[in-house]
């Protein structure tokens, strides 16, 4: 990556945000076949804590096995030395931003269809500025009207769920806990991103190379979500998943967990300014359209009525309007942290 550079106030970066927005659109259609295939496995039957936590499972063994293949066991022993020197760092951002994100999207497919549950997590749009700005970065609040548009869109999706004949009791539990999972996800994400670039004075920086790899970085939050879903399966006490179940998670983990989210954080990091960073989790928004035809197509799900359809429509539009409403290079006072980042000599990637 090229050395950040700062002047007078204009922040120059090495990926272009066309480059970030292209590959977190790309991470976004393998993102959302996990809505699809966790309806898939809800409507089967199978218990949501195996849709969880099998993922991560999985993720763990595939993930493991390509950072030794790729770094050999130099790589494998970084990565061990770097979660034993902060565990509780790990803990908290791996058991937030994996455990708590994604127990809460699989138990709300129990109650929603997967498009409406990718819609409502574009909720993640307000919630990431908000965890920005816990983080000492200063977000432009230029962004604010589509914000608005992408929020009046979900409303007007589960409103036509409701009106449809989904009860107020299934609205709540397919709706309120992907509220707390759009939190989740860039909390976890964001402590990621701050540690390896120092862009925040609650987070001391973590040094090595461990954290320049994409991979590494996944695997480090696997690991700290571990605990988390040990802890869960004690609470929810689930049957034994069914060989369907373990096929589809199986393919879940490869689509979602070992492309996806690499590719997300991969340009996420890359991403050292609060706009861009908030732009690079708008993309998020394609697995709305993604997620629908999935379903329509693996799943046979009817097409959604018109008020649906509207929102649908809104969420796009302030995806759009989000991403580029603002260019790359636009002037953004830096925050304190950002600052003094600003006039360090970055690392070298």
């Amino acid at each position: 990556m090229e050395n950040e550079r700062v002047s007078r106030g204009r922040r120059i970066h090495g990926p272009g945000l066309g480059r970030l927005v292209a590959w977190g659109v790309l991470a976004s259609a393998f993102f959302s076949l996990s809505f699809v295939l966790n309806r898939s496995m809800s409507l089967s039957g199978g218990h949501w804590f195996w849709s969880a936590s099998l993922r991560y499972a999985a993720m763990l063994l595939i993930l493991g096995g390509w950072v030794g293949m790729r770094r050999g066991r130099d790589g494998l022993m970084e990565v061990a030395r770097v979660f034993r020197s902060r565990p509780g760092f790990w803990l908290l951002s791996g058991g937030v931003g994996f455990g708590v994100f994604y127990a809460g999207i699989c138990f709300a497919a129990d109650h929603t269809p997967g498009w409406v549950l990718a819609t409502t997590w574009q909720s993640t749009l307000l919630a990431s500025p908000l965890v920005l700005r816990a983080f000492g970065l200063r977000v432009p609040l230029r962004g604010v009207f589509f914000i608005a548009l992408v929020l009046v869109g979900i409303s007007l999706v589960n409103l036509q769920q409701w009106r449809g004949g989904l009860s107020t009791r299934e609205l709540v539990l397919g709706v309120v806990p992907v509220l707390v999972a759009a939190f989740a996800y860039p909390f976890g994400n964001q402590m990621l991103n701050a540690a390896r670039h120092g862009t925040s004075t609650r987070i001391a920086p973590i040094h090595s190379p461990a954290l320049a790899d994409a991979a590494s970085c996944v695997l480090l939050l696997v690991l700290g979500s571990v605990p988390f879903w040990c802890g869960l399966a004690l609470v929810t006490r689930p049957p034994a998943p069914t060989s369907s179940q373990v096929l589809q998670t199986l393919i879940v983990a490869l689509s979602s967990g070992v492309i996806a989210t690499p590719l997300f954080l991969r340009a996420r990091t890359a991403a050292s300014d609060a706009y861009s960073i908030a732009a690079v989790d708008a993309t998020q928004a394609g697995e709305v359209v993604f997620a629908l035809l999935g379903e329509v197509l693996l799943l046979g799900a009817p097409l959604p009525e018109a008020g649906a359809l509207a929102g649908l429509l809104l969420v796009i539009s302030g995806l759009i309007g989000f991403t580029l409403g603002g260019p790359a290079g636009a002037d953004v006072e830096p925050s304190p942290s950002e600052q003094e980042r600003a006039n360090a000599s970055p690392p070298s990637e």
